[in-house]
């Protein structure tokens, strides 16, 4: 019998992968660190986005024990230097989820600070229950929010707020969290999990290509548009799905 995970003894996986069809569910795993997020994190999320971008599904990314991810790894983060910080150890994981071909949905209950707030940032559609708790304070620890806050953040809420949260670090809280559109919704914790495949169960009933296609127009900078969406179209226009779809559409509109 293996023991129970201690201070002494973490859990042997920073990240629990359930694959369920057509879709992942990932959870952050290191409930003794209220799921800080520390290099093997890190590493197990870019073998999990080595996965997903081979094989393109929807992914849950949620925490574990009513956490979704308090942060960085403090202890290790202390003793990163100039060069760790170049080499952009968090953020660059945080693109690649965020660039994976199909949406991701974060569940998010309790802490999701700092890092884990970048990375609930990085997804495409984010629930979350009345205990989140969600910021970053990184400048009080003396760094700056490096890991996609400083971009992202803003897309989100527009630059002003942005400015106003990561200037003076503070804390949102549920309430205002679905306010500024951060999270589209809120869930009790027992029907958060069920909340977020419902997402992906509708987005389950359309054309794979095209949602990745709208998730790739979404990514696109603005001076790409229109001619991404019309590139995008114009591949859909001719895809043997559009015409099956199209024609079930019509029989069903004229019985």
């Amino acid at each position: 019998m293996t023991a129970a995970p201690t201070a002494e003894t973490p859990p042997a996986t920073p990240l629990l992968v359930e694959h369920r069809g057509d879709r992942v569910i990932a959870t952050l795993n290191r409930p003794h660190k209220r799921n800080a997020i520390d290099q093997a994190t890190i590493d197990a999320l870019h073998a999990l986005c080595a996965e997903l971008e081979e094989t393109p599904k929807t992914l849950i990314l949620t925490g574990a024990e009513g956490v979704f991810a308090a942060g960085a790894d403090i202890a290790q983060l202390r003793e990163r230097r100039a060069a760790d910080a170049l080499r952009g150890i968090n953020a660059h994981a945080f693109v690649r989820l965020a660039e994976l071909p199909m949406p991701v949905i974060a569940a998010i209950d309790g802490y999701a600070l700092g890092g884990g707030a970048e990375l609930a940032y990085a997804a495409d559609i984010r629930l979350a229950t009345p205990a989140l708790r969600i910021g970053n304070p990184e400048t009080g620890l003396g760094i700056i929010a490096a890991a996609g806050a400083s971009w992202r953040l803003k897309e989100i809420v527009g630059e002003a707020r942005a400015a106003e949260l990561l200037l003076t670090g503070r804390t949102v809280l549920a309430d205002e969290a679905l306010r500024l559109g951060i999270v589209s919704a809120l869930h009790e914790p027992d029907e958060l999990l069920d909340a977020a495949h419902a997402v992906a169960d509708r987005i389950a009933r359309n054309d794979p290509a095209a949602t990745m296609a709208t998730k790739r127009v979404l990514r696109a900078p603005r001076d790409r548009h229109p001619a991404v969406d019309l590139e995008e179209q114009s591949v859909l226009f001719e895809s043997p799905e559009k015409f099956r779809r199209m024609t079930a559409f019509l029989e069903r509109r004229d019985r």
